[in-house]
């Protein structure tokens, strides 16, 4: 993953908190749920994959730019690296709090 992909992913996570974030105020007056989040994260991914794997199959019969394609497989890659982290953190945070002691 080079630092541009990074910096890209984490702005859309940023802009989807932020959106959330000021849809929980108007309805409930408290932030947004984590699982908004993650869920909102998750069909992000999903479109992407979607769209990396429409541009592969157009670029294969020659109707789209490779230059194309290869943008839609990088966007795919690290939406799908951005939800792997935040599922390798959630379980760290689980087994963190099954070590503690009651």
């Amino acid at each position: 993953m080079n630092p541009l992909l990074a910096a890209r992913a984490y702005g859309a996570v940023q802009k989807q908190v932020s959106n959330l974030n000021d849809e929980g105020k108007a309805a409930s007056g408290t932030g947004a749920d984590f699982s908004k989040v993650l869920q909102g994260a998750i069909e992000q991914t999903y479109k992407s994959t979607q769209t990396a794997e429409t541009q592969m199959a157009l670029q294969s019969q020659g109707k789209a730019e490779l230059i194309d394609a290869v943008t839609a497989v990088a966007s795919a890659e690290a939406s799908l690296e951005s939800v792997i982290a935040i599922r390798d953190q959630v379980i760290s945070a689980y087994q963190e709090i099954l070590r503690m002691p009651i």
